[in-house]
């Protein structure tokens, strides 16, 4: 069975309502990243940090998988499905893909100040100054904050090498490390990329454009690969 690596980002969650964070009016033209995505906001003032969290849980508790989520699930019956993706939210989960690899951490969960291996479900959506690990630490949100590393890059790396087909969707290949699985593809691999610009600063071989909406190209590239694969 051909296996097929889906590498997501912040896109295909937009049209569930999910909030982009670098295009025009996404949440860094709304926040300071500095006062509340790295750690140095989160020594300064953690309960600011707490409440941007609590408020992007809730928008992501209350959104919904959409049509491309949805029809990623419909691989699984004809390819080894694996799903790396820099978003937080658990859409891809609530649709129905079985193996996913959240680079960036999950919003749902928490883990210790202390003891980062130390990651819990949050049972309250709403964080707050108080919450402790088992250890009796502070918990933070589990998310990779900027000028943090990336603790799951190499886990991602290796099953990307082993991809025969990898499928980029909502994500712009301009963010690193990520942007580098692209290149950690074996040469035969076929590429795909979902994007609603053309790519002119993107040289790549064996690589297909879907230009347009994610809801809209992802089924498209889904149907296309499924009745290859027949």
């Amino acid at each position: 069975m051909k296996k097929i690596i889906v590498f997501s980002g912040a896109g295909i969650s937009a049209e569930s309502g999910l909030g982009t964070f670098r295009d025009k009016g996404g949440l860094w033209d709304q926040y300071d990243i500095n006062e509340v995505a790295t750690p140095e906001a989160w020594e300064k003032n953690p309960e600011l940090v707490l409440d941007f969290y609590n408020q992007r849980r809730e928008i992501a508790i209350k959104a919904e998988p959409n049509a491309a989520h949805k029809s990623l699930v419909d691989l699984e019956e004809h390819f080894d499905v694996h799903i790396v993706t820099q978003n937080i939210d658990d859409l891809h989960e609530r649709a129905g893909s079985t193996q996913i690899l959240h680079l960036h951490g999950e919003i749902l969960k928490a883990e210790c100040t202390v003891n980062k291996s130390e990651v819990v479900e949050l049972s309250d959506p709403k964080m707050k100054m108080g919450d402790l690990s088992t250890g009796g630490h502070q918990l933070r949100p589990h998310v990779v904050w900027f000028g943090e590393a990336v603790p799951m890059m190499l886990e991602a790396e290796r099953i990307v090498s082993e991809a025969d087909i990898f499928v980029v969707v909502g994500t712009s290949l301009n963010v690193y490390p990520a942007a580098n699985l692209l290149y950690a593809c074996k040469k035969t691999c076929q590429k795909y990329i979902v994007d609603l610009n053309e790519l002119s600063n993107v040289k790549y071989k064996n690589l297909k454009l879907y230009k347009g909406k994610a809801t809209e190209q992802v089924p498209n590239l889904v149907k296309e690969l499924i009745e290859k694969n027949e």
